[in-house]
């Protein structure tokens, strides 16, 4: 018996990758976390499987249901919004499956940002702009945010930020980040990327806050910020320059 942990994309049900719908095809028990997995992705299971929506359980009561899992002998898919590796509340379940000597396999899925830069239309990195993407969030109920973890700190390096559970605190994350990126910085507030509802604002910091409080969003959203989002005068990247030499691409005659 084995707990398969799979990244069910972030909201289309035909963005998940092969061997994860594989693996939900052959599991007699499926877990998902029903307020952000569609439920399209349900088909995939087996007739006659258990599914259960995790959404209103604790995470004593999704124990229990590896644990009966185990005592059957039936595999289990455990879905999950997005990709494993940010925000999924993994660890605390590997945790416990490694104390009852569960074993465990981990599915990779396409993370919201990968989507949310998809409907966009553009690259999170631009050459000699900027060469690095930070993936955040903003304090919340659930836990806080380590100390040395600032947003401002993160703006410094004029890197283009990702915000994760962010969309309550957009007042505070202007006023954080507008006197180190500019008012005139591009913003991009993406909701429910993928999904059928799909909604996109485009602004800047000194315009986003108007446009959100005239089209409100109130859950299930990526804040983007960074100078990358409106690139249009860059140098091109050197990977296809003819005269960049590189090991597939020998000297031109």
């Amino acid at each position: 018996m084995t707990v398969h942990f799979i990244g069910a994309g972030p909201g289309a049900a035909d963005l998940i990758t092969v061997r994860g719908r594989d693996l939900i095809a052959r599991c007699p028990v499926c877990l998902y976390a029903g307020s952000i997995v569609p439920k399209e992705l349900l088909a995939y299971c087996p007739s006659g499987a258990r599914i259960v929506d995790t959404a209103p359980l604790s995470l004593d009561e999704i124990e229990a249901e590896f644990v009966a899992a185990q005592a059957r002998s039936l595999d289990v898919a455990r879905l999950h919004s997005g990709d494993l590796a940010i925000y999924s509340a993994l660890a605390e379940q590997l945790r416990r499956l490694e104390r009852l000597d569960i074993p465990y396999t981990i599915t990779p899925g396409v993370p919201a940002f990968s989507a949310a830069a998809a409907a966009l239309g553009r690259e999170l990195t631009v050459p000699e702009l900027t060469q690095s993407v930070v993936l955040t969030r903003m304090p919340g109920r659930a836990s806080a945010m380590p100390k040395g973890e600032k947003l401002a700190a993160f703006a410094e390096t004029g890197a283009t930020l990702v915000i994760h559970l962010a969309i309550q605190s957009l007042g505070a994350i202007v006023d954080e980040l507008s006197p180190i990126y500019g008012a005139d910085c591009p913003v991009a507030v993406v909701v429910r990327a993928s999904w059928p509802d799909e909604r996109i604002l485009r602004g800047t910091l000194g315009s986003i806050g108007t446009q959100v409080a005239a089209e409100p969003v109130e859950r299930t959203a990526l804040v983007l910020v960074g100078r990358a989002l409106a690139a249009d005068d860059f140098r091109e990247s050197a990977l296809y320059d003819p005269d960049y030499r590189r090991r597939f691409r020998g000297e031109r005659s």
